[in-house]
């Protein structure tokens, strides 16, 4: 591709959590104080046979991605690395630094690991108005996008242009590269669903409305009644969908060059 395409973050609660991460602070610093920015115990965290249904399923899920990613890897004459799943409670610490619960799931550049709190699928359908097993499963595949481009070499690419930039460009960035996990979510949905037959009636629907759910725009105005498109640094609702839909309808890595995009 003729421009940088990015690889870090993870979709979370709060888009000032997300950046937090992704430049390796402690989240816990931002959410001192701000009573909103976590969910309460009992809606987001499973138990018992919810927990291990869950557990089941993002194993499923990523082994899929895992699956998917190989072949098209090898065409492009590379090595897949499988990345590394880690599920916790409450807190973790990664090599991007320490992470609570509210940040949701996350995949850290840094060690190659996804991070999951299974108490955000619970968020995404309860807080978020999201429900569904793809919609779920978008989410995972999401961050397997940010170790796509990890490997692929992009992501030290992208922290090196951010180091140089200013916040809003910074920003802009980070919503360009958020955009193209959504994309390559789409992409791994693609090729799972030609060569598994995996989807069944509204999964993309599912995943769509996850998508939209999860947007700055939308995170923003229910969290703060406002939205301010300077600091958004996962893009719009109306963006993430379209760039997922491309990343499914075409199933092409070079369709998901945002960075390229006229428009984004």
């Amino acid at each position: 591709m003729s421009r940088p395409i990015a690889a870090g973050g993870g979709i979370g609660t709060i888009v000032l959590l997300l950046l937090a991460l992704y430049f390796g602070l402690d989240p816990s610093v931002v959410l001192q104080g701000d009573p909103t920015l976590t969910a309460p115990p009992a809606e987001t965290e499973p138990a018992g046979a919810a927990r291990d249904e869950l557990r089941d399923f993002v194993s499923v899920v990523l082994a899929d991605t895992e699956d998917t990613w190989r072949v098209l890897f090898r065409r492009m004459n590379r090595e897949y690395r499988d990345p590394t799943l880690v599920l916790f409670t409450g807190a973790v610490q990664s090599a991007c630094g320490m992470a609570g619960a509210a940040v949701g799931p996350f995949y850290c550049p840094a060690d190659e690991k996804l991070y999951l709190d299974l108490g955000f699928f619970r968020a995404l359908r309860d807080r978020f108005q999201a429900p569904g097993d793809f919609a779920q499963a978008y989410v995972i595949a999401h961050e397997v996008g940010h170790h796509v481009q990890t490997l692929l070499g992009i992501s030290e690419q992208v922290r090196e242009a951010q180091s140089r930039a200013g916040r809003a460009e910074a920003n802009a960035l980070s919503v360009l590269q958020e955009l193209q996990a959504d994309c390559l979510a789409g992409v791994w949905a693609h090729h799972a669903e030609r060569t598994r037959q995996i989807l069944e009636p509204g999964d993309v629907e599912e995943a769509l409305n996850a998508a939209a759910a999860i947007g700055d725009d939308q995170l923003q105005g229910q969290a703060q009644g406002r939205v301010a498109p300077d600091s958004f640094t996962h893009g719009t609702s109306t963006q993430r969908v379209r760039w997922f839909k491309t990343g499914f309808t075409s199933g092409e890595l070079r369709r998901c060059d945002t960075f390229a995009a006229t428009n984004p």
